[in-house]
């Protein structure tokens, strides 16, 4: 699978992660403790999100987060403009991926 180090951001907190690089997904999930960690208090989110499959019955909040895929300036990462910002090549067969900026 296709992993990608990153740091999330929220205000003056920061976090280095993991994160699955998922094409096919619309949304990303981000796991309760990790916005624990980076000061999101759950009860202030207001905008519910509705998720399908596996996660159908999980309660899932927006949260906006900025995310650094080191050494890219930041960006706000969501499906569509994670791809519109970094273009990604994958070599399934090494198990590995390359990501580029865009360029603009």
């Amino acid at each position: 699978m296709p992993y990608l180090p990153l740091i999330l951001t929220s205000e003056n907190r920061f976090l280095e992660v993991t994160a699955l690089l998922d094409t096919g997904a619309s949304v990303n999930v981000l796991p309760y403790e990790i916005g624990i960690q980076l000061g999101a208090v759950w009860e202030n989110q207001t905008v519910s999100i509705p998720l399908s499959g596996n996660l159908a019955r999980s309660e899932a909040r927006g949260l906006v987060l900025s995310g650094t895929v080191a050494p890219f300036s930041p960006v706000i990462l969501g499906h569509m403009n994670f791809f519109a910002e970094f273009n990604v090549c994958f070599y399934r067969h090494e198990l590995t991926f390359e990501v580029c900026p865009r360029v603009k």
